[in-house]
């Protein structure tokens, strides 16, 4: 039992090393490719046709990436009012159904984002080079399942 536990606890940390290296290369990539588009409008009257298209891709990563991080870390938005308004003891109650609603947001988005990009895949649009845009689409139902899931782990583990 205990040697499942060790391998579960290091898939989750390559599976986070993977999160981290993946957010720190979409955000390095867009601040390179944003700067080197304006050095070269501003210096050299030329640019790359197809960085706009690629700009607003990793911009859509960087955004999902950065919401499976704040997920994972437990740093993501939370509206808590009713949590300041009511006593102790509704807590963790309340938390639980909004952990629970949370998970069924991220769900019902994860679901859409796969239909959006089967209609994105039937159109065959390319994004930039011979990139398709559906492929390019495909970080947003691999995230929010990601954050649905940490949403339902977060009701049954207490971790502070």
């Amino acid at each position: 039992m205990a040697t499942v536990r060790k391998y579960l606890v290091a898939l989750r940390t390559g599976f986070h090393r993977l999160e981290d290296g993946a957010l720190v290369l979409a955000l390095v990539s867009m601040l390179v490719m944003a700067l080197t588009q304006i050095l070269l409008r501003n210096l050299f009257d030329s640019g790359f046709l197809w960085a706009e298209s690629f700009l607003r891709i990793l911009v859509l990563w960087v955004a999902i990436l950065g919401a499976m991080v704040a997920t994972r870390e437990r740093n993501h938005i939370s509206i808590d009012l009713l949590s300041r308004l009511l006593p102790a003891g509704f807590f963790v109650p309340l938390q639980i159904v909004s952990l629970i609603f949370a998970a069924v947001l991220c769900a019902t988005a994860a679901y859409h984002s796969v239909v959006f990009i089967s209609y994105e895949y039937q159109d065959g649009t390319i994004a930039f080079a011979d990139v398709p845009v559906w492929l390019c689409q495909s970080i947003m139902p691999v995230g929010f399942v990601v954050m649905a899931l940490r949403f339902l782990y977060a009701v049954f583990v207490r971790e502070q």
